[in-house]
């Protein structure tokens, strides 16, 4: 059980993220890609990433990679998860790749301590640059294929809980919300009992708690290892099994396209993209990619503006409105932990 002790500022600063965080959702997908947790819910997804997996040797390298830090159960390091902001995939990596040293190396020491780890990891006398780099790569080519076909699911089931949890914050404030977390969690003034693997306090002091709904959260809440982050509870929302044909996915990919579809999810995934950036990320060649963000822009779905030396592209309204019906994940602007 992990019982989260609260005061009464904390209670004045009880948050709740009103969309899926994409790398809490990445580590709670990779725990149930290892365990095979849900057969109802996740089989399908499972099978299919399986398979994308067996033909994406880029994906598969960068999943193999997130093992080295994600196991299936027991300590995951915190910086994988930085805070909720409600930012698009993008500037969570940014946040993972500016992961202060000395955190860097006291998290892997705590990982080195619980599993063997592979030489690649950096040493605590090493920079340690290019292993976040590498990590924040991992993190993208995973999302990719494990979590972007399916992201529209995932915002709706996680949107038609915080619907919910809002009703309740109307009706009865801050401990109606709270005593709503039943049955993985009991509200017991002050404290906050949850389903947890390990017997652990939490002392909020003052900081307030985060309440962030996931989809691929299974059975019980997770949470930071680390009691002097800002404190986050991530919770499973109800689930749906994912729908029997993708076809919002498939749909975009008609209307576009599967190259052009990319393109246009990549450039979306972010403020603005360089024609190299959109390159490099979908291993095109430059000509490529720059023909193909010309015809996006000549339909209106791209827009391109000049920024000193550099040409940025970013998505229009429209391509936002397209995008939310086809599911993409972008189209929207992410202890002891046991996913």
């Amino acid at each position: 059980m992990l019982r989260i002790h609260f005061g009464w500022r904390d209670l004045e600063n009880v948050r709740l993220a009103q969309q899926p965080d994409p790398l809490w959702e990445l580590m709670c997908a990779i725990c149930r890609l290892q365990t095979h947790q849900g057969p109802l819910e996740f089989g399908r997804w499972r099978r299919r990433s399986t398979h994308l997996l067996s033909r994406d040797g880029r994906a598969d390298e960068a999943l193999r990679t997130l093992r080295t830090f994600i196991p299936a159960a027991g300590y995951i390091p915190d910086f994988l998860t930085p805070p909720v902001t409600g930012e698009y995939l993008d500037a969570a990596l940014e946040r993972v790749r500016a992961t202060p040293r000395d955190r860097l190396v006291a998290e892997l020491a705590r990982l080195a301590a619980s599993r063997p780890l592979p030489g690649w990891v950096r040493g605590p006398h090493e920079r340690p640059a290019s292993s976040l780099l590498l990590v924040a790569d991992a993190l993208r080519d995973s999302f990719r294929v494990l979590l972007e076909p399916y992201w529209r699911q995932v915002r709706s089931a996680v949107g038609d809980d915080v619907a919910v949890r809002a009703r309740a914050v109307l009706g009865g404030g801050t401990g109606a919300l709270l005593t709503g977390l039943h049955p993985f969690a009991r509200w017991n003034p002050p404290y906050l009992d949850v389903d947890y693997p390990v017997e652990r306090e939490l002392r909020l002091e003052g900081r307030g708690l985060t309440l962030v709904p996931s989809y691929f959260c299974w059975r019980r809440p997770t949470a930071l290892a680390d009691p002097g982050l800002d404190p986050v509870l991530v919770y499973p929302v109800a689930k749906r099994p994912f729908d029997s044909a993708l076809t919002g996915e498939e749909g975009l990919e008609r209307l576009l396209g599967r190259t052009r579809s990319a393109v246009l999810v990549e450039v979306a995934g972010h403020r603005t993209r360089t024609t190299t950036d959109v390159a490099r990320a979908l291993d095109l060649a430059p000509a490529s990619a720059s023909y193909q963000i010309g015809v996006l822009r000549g339909a209106g779905l791209i827009v391109s503006r000049r920024a000193g030396k550099r040409v940025e592209h970013s998505v229009t309204p429209l391509a936002r409105g397209l995008l939310s019906g086809s599911g993409s994940p972008l189209a929207g602007g992410a202890i002891l932990r046991s996913g």
